[in-house]
């Protein structure tokens, strides 16, 4: 048996279904991301397996507990389950070291002191434990949310695209921090986002939903190599529509810049990226604008270029 399982879950707002039947399995400690746009489903899937909000059809386990909505209990959701928000949801008006006791007040007073300590030197917010929320950044205060709700050693985490509101370096910094520390507890994880990057920073376990229903799920590099969708393609990186070919697409990654042979074009524009330049290349035949990278950084805007590409690099995507 599975350490936390979601079971067929469905769920449907006004005859408009949010969710179709969607199962996921993790053993204890394990870290999975659930990668999709905005009203894929993302949101409400979390809700449900915090025990927040009554799904339609499906049940919810932790071991060998059933996870009961909001129609079942008085009380809606669980300490051994707790879901992070991208809006942080710190109480104003007490400090970070307050904000991180409030679930604990009904605890042991020496085990309370001795849980906010660690949590304050585990993520570093030891120099901020008398600040108010709004005296500290986005990053110190997703911080605080992320601490409050690990107060009481919950044993599956859901994370709601918590980093959304964050510069792409606090977030980075964070999401890396956040992964040693989870792994350390061996807290199980669900993180919902739309950005596969982030997703990617936290865990190679990745799995695709496209409105409400699981398109496809594995590694990074399965995911990337054999996509089954153009929309699962796309997370990765842009596609070209190769011309004359019935639904074959090429990555900019996988296409080599020469200065003879088949595919001629001509670079319209250049831009500089951290590991190559991005250009936009307009082919003579059809007029079709590709996107090619050019690591070496040789071309320049009025080249004119050869495109070549493998074989086994082409996707054949029917949808």
């Amino acid at each position: 048996m599975s350490y936390f399982s979601l079971r067929q879950i469905t769920k449907t707002y006004d005859s408009q279904t949010a969710l179709q039947e969607f199962t996921l399995e993790l053993e204890k400690g394990e870290m999975i991301a659930i990668v999709g746009e905005s009203g894929s489903g993302k949101s409400t899937l979390l809700r449900i397996a915090a025990g927040l909000t009554a799904q339609t059809s499906g049940e919810v386990w932790l071991g060998d507990q059933k996870i009961l909505n909001p129609s079942q209990k008085l009380v809606p959701g669980y300490d051994e389950i707790k879901l992070i928000h991208q809006d942080y949801q710190l109480f104003p008006a007490v400090t970070v070291e307050e904000n991180i006791a409030r679930p604990l007040l009904q605890f042991d007073v020496n085990y309370r002191e001795q849980r906010i300590q660690r949590l304050l030197d585990q993520l570093g917010l030891n120099a901020y434990k008398e600040r108010l929320p709004r005296q500290l950044s986005g990053g110190q205060q997703q911080k605080v949310a992320i601490a409050q709700a690990l107060a009481v050693e919950p044993e599956v985490l859901l994370l709601d695209e918590p980093f959304s509101h964050l510069d792409a370096i606090q977030k980075r910094k964070l999401i890396l921090e956040l992964k040693e520390l989870l792994q350390e507890m061996g807290t199980t994880v669900i993180f919902v986002t739309h950005d596969l990057d982030d997703a990617l920073r936290l865990t190679d376990s990745v799995v695709i939903l496209q409105k409400g229903k699981v398109v496809q799920k594995g590694n990074s590099k399965d995911l990337c190599e054999h996509p089954k969708s153009r929309y699962v393609a796309r997370l990765f990186s842009s596609i070209n529509l190769i011309p004359d070919r019935f639904n074959s697409y090429i990555r900019p990654s996988d296409i080599r810049l020469r200065t003879k042979g088949e595919i001629l074009g001509h670079v319209i524009d250049s831009r500089f990226l951290v590991h190559y330049n991005s250009l936009l290349v307009r082919l003579k035949n059809g007029g079709e604008i590709w996107e090619v990278d050019d690591p070496v950084r040789k071309y320049k805007i009025g080249d004119r270029v050869y495109l070549h590409f493998d074989e086994e690099k082409v996707l054949v995507l029917k949808s």
